[in-house]
């Protein structure tokens, strides 16, 4: 069945597609050396798991703030080892993306 046939017969289905065309292509937006990452889900997954081996160590939370303070501290404990140790893309790839002529980190700006 091609796309035409199947927005033929599927007009909700055809209506969607159209509508979503442009989130759906965004990633075309950045450099090509970035699609991969921006397609893998492999960030959120090392994330995931960090969360669930941790949280397994504890065994039985007290309260709902409990949970919520381990897991921002390891959300903040992410940004800051992928801001600084692990860039997931360079500096330089991400120059090409913004308005700015020079790009900084937040937590290394001078």
């Amino acid at each position: 069945m091609t796309l035409i046939e199947l927005v033929e017969k599927q007009a909700r289905l055809g209506a969607l597609m159209d509508a979503s065309r442009d989130d759906v292509l965004a990633y075309m937006d950045f450099p090509r050396e970035h699609w991969a990452q921006i397609a893998s889900t492999n960030p959120l997954e090392r994330v995931n798991r960090e969360i669930k081996r941790r949280s397994d160590v504890i065994g039985i939370f007290p309260n709902d703030e409990a949970i919520v303070r381990l897991v921002g501290a390891l959300m903040l404990e992410t940004n800051d080892e992928w801001t600084v140790a692990r860039r997931y893309m360079s500096l330089e790839s991400l120059a090409r993306v913004t308005d700015t002529t020079t790009v900084r980190l937040s937590a290394v700006a001078t």
